[in-house]
């Protein structure tokens, strides 16, 4: 008797599968358009069902294939929403034997051959029912040349065919099919309709589950009341009497849900020796690493969509202990600090899920977020700043970039500032107060790099040679460089800075000067000749053979040059890329004249 049982058992997933329309769960929409069609004729010809999985599409296209076949008890009924379920045709798609409701799996049939047999087919009428059903289950595993094949087919099928497409995936389906069809979206099941049903199914088979037992295993379903029933039935066989939330949450590998809030707390305290000893004392119980990671990430959300909406916290179903304790850690977390906290989650998700060490994963994951919850936000950051007159100028530091001038820490730490503190708008900016012009060619082009002004710094220093200079005037030989854009940038940047008009010219057939970067190199190359003349460097150079000299700086020399070459071209720049003449600019002369 026992063995006869054990063959003739069912899952509970394909035991409660609905028979009738109104036997769906949580899909009234659905529901309604097609109890409407059926009582009032208006039958499509093909109907596309969407949605994750276990949310009913092929059970839902039975139910059609029934509704639409079904002749009732004495055999001379017509297409019903609820179907009699004891007349042959009910009674064969119950047991998936009719011959005119044809199941497809498009998986391993999805050649264009599959789908001309198909079309072959739909040409002949019924053996026995009164419409030809064809269900097509995931629909979109279709190549294009079967879907191109069954395009016309689907547009003009005979009166007595019907499609039922069930997908997971709608996006690959094409437009061309979606627009010949009839389309249903199931939803998801939230998780007190999902809780609720898998508590009637229990009741059913004659065992008690907790509320909290079945609200775990409704989460732990995401959604889809397959995954759900079939959750239900390993808890049923695994648990002798009622099934608890203990059972449950040990069966699924999941943390306690307080444990889970108290562990978030400690580490948005910073307090990393007692979340470290908690979550190993949550992996002891039987918690999987990637489990607790998803709580943390499930409260982080949580907290977050309580903080922006309190209201939501009263329509959430969540538990009471949950709602109020959630609410109250949301009132102490601002959003910023909330927000980081995902986002560290989120990564540190990934890295568990592929760590060779799940747990060590884990606990590197809590050190740092411990850690980062200690850090000021930038409002923060910038408030402490501005009160200890740090506030950013806009300028480089004062002293360059390298060892000696402020170094790359202080740089870097400008432009953090900078950063997380945008500059006001262009009404609020008072208009710069005009410095004293250059006295030397030189000082010129120090302060085009002291504007960061890189472009036109770069084209001064390495392509211009000098015929004459003075205050609001410069003579240099012409180069390719030094184009009419050029020119008018040069002017415009040297009259706002010194408050007066520059006239930049190129007279004819003039060489002058080297240019400022040939001067640098013939310094460096004078500096080496006199540091290898030194008979100590000498002796040095003698006892290395093949070595040479790169650099010579005095001791109290800084690293960086009073005005450092340009970047080399491709290198990254501070400057500006691009420059565009005024529309006002108006020279007074042609320096192409």
């Amino acid at each position: 008797m026992a063995e006869s049982e054990t063959a003739q058992y069912q899952v509970l997933a394909r035991k409660y599968r609905p028979t009738r329309l109104s036997d769906l769960v949580g899909q009234e929409a659905l529901v309604r358009t097609l109890a409407n069609a059926i009582e009032t004729g208006r039958i499509h010809h093909a109907f596309v069902l969407t949605g994750v999985r276990g949310v009913g599409k092929t059970t839902t296209a039975r139910i059609v294939a029934r509704a639409l076949n079904c002749v009732g008890a004495d055999g001379k009924g017509g297409p019903t929403v609820d179907p009699c379920g004891v007349c042959e045709h009910c009674v064969a798609i119950a047991e998936d034997k009719h011959l005119d409701v044809i199941e497809i799996d498009a998986a391993s049939n999805n050649g264009v051959q599959n789908v001309r047999e198909l079309i072959e087919a739909v040409r002949y009428r019924p053996v026995s029912a009164r419409y030809k059903i064809y269900i097509v289950d995931e629909v979109h595993m279709l190549s294009n040349q079967a879907w191109n094949a069954l395009l016309k087919t689907l547009e003009e099928p005979p009166a007595h065919a019907k499609f039922v497409f069930a997908t997971t995936e709608i996006r690959k389906v094409p437009v061309t099919v979606l627009s010949r069809c009839q389309r249903f979206d199931l939803r998801r099941f939230d998780q007190a309709t999902l809780a609720k049903h898998l508590t009637g199914v229990a009741q059913k088979e004659g065992r008690a589950i907790a509320q909290g037992a079945a609200a775990l295993l409704a989460r732990a379903a995401d959604g889809s009341a397959r995954d759900g029933l079939s959750l239900l039935d390993r808890a049923l066989a695994a648990v002798e009497g009622e099934v608890g939330e203990d059972q449950v949450r040990a069966l699924l590998g999941l943390a306690d849900r307080a444990q889970g809030f108290d562990l978030f707390e400690e580490i948005m305290k910073g307090e990393a020796p007692a979340a470290l000893a908690r979550a190993a004392d949550l992996y002891a119980r039987g918690a999987e690493p990637v489990v607790v990671v998803q709580d943390l990430l499930e409260i982080a959300h949580m907290l977050t969509r309580f903080k922006v909406a309190p209201d939501l916290a009263l329509e959430s179903g969540l538990p009471e202990t949950e709602r109020v304790r959630g609410l109250g850690m949301a009132k102490t977390l601002g959003v910023p600090v909330l927000a980081r906290a995902w986002q560290v989650l989120l990564k540190g998700l990934g890295e568990v899920q592929t760590a060779p060490q799940p747990f060590a994963a884990l606990e590197m994951l809590i050190v740092r977020l411990c850690y980062a919850a200690n850090l000021p936000s930038p409002a923060d950051l910038v408030d402490r700043l501005t009160k200890a007159g740090d506030a950013p100028t806009g300028r480089p530091p004062s002293g360059g970039i390298g060892p000696g001038g402020g170094g790359a820490r202080a740089a870097l730490a400008t432009a953090a500032v900078v950063a997380s503190n945008p500059a006001p708008t262009p009404r609020a900016v008072a208009a710069p107060e005009a410095g004293p012009a250059p006295a030397t060619f030189a000082e010129l082009v120090a302060l085009f790099l002291e504007k960061r002004e890189a472009r036109l710094y770069g084209v001064l220093f390495n392509s211009a040679r000098v015929v004459a200079y003075e205050p609001g005037r410069l003579e240099m030989a012409p180069h390719p460089s030094m184009d009419r854009a050029f020119v008018a940038a040069a002017m415009e940047r040297l009259r706002e800075w010194t408050g007066r008009a520059w006239l930049i010219s190129f007279p004819t057939g003039a060489q002058g000067a080297p240019t400022l970067a040939e001067q640098a190199s013939s310094a460096r190359e004078a500096k080496k000749r006199a540091a290898g003349e030194d008979p100590f460097v000498a002796a040095v150079l003698a006892a290395f053979p093949g070595a040479a000299i790169e650099a010579v700086r005095a001791a109290d020399e800084a690293l960086v040059p009073a005005v450092v070459p340009p970047p080399e071209p491709g290198e990254a720049s501070d400057g500006e890329d691009t420059y565009m003449i005024p529309d006002n600019y108006e020279p007074d002369e042609d320096p192409f004249a």
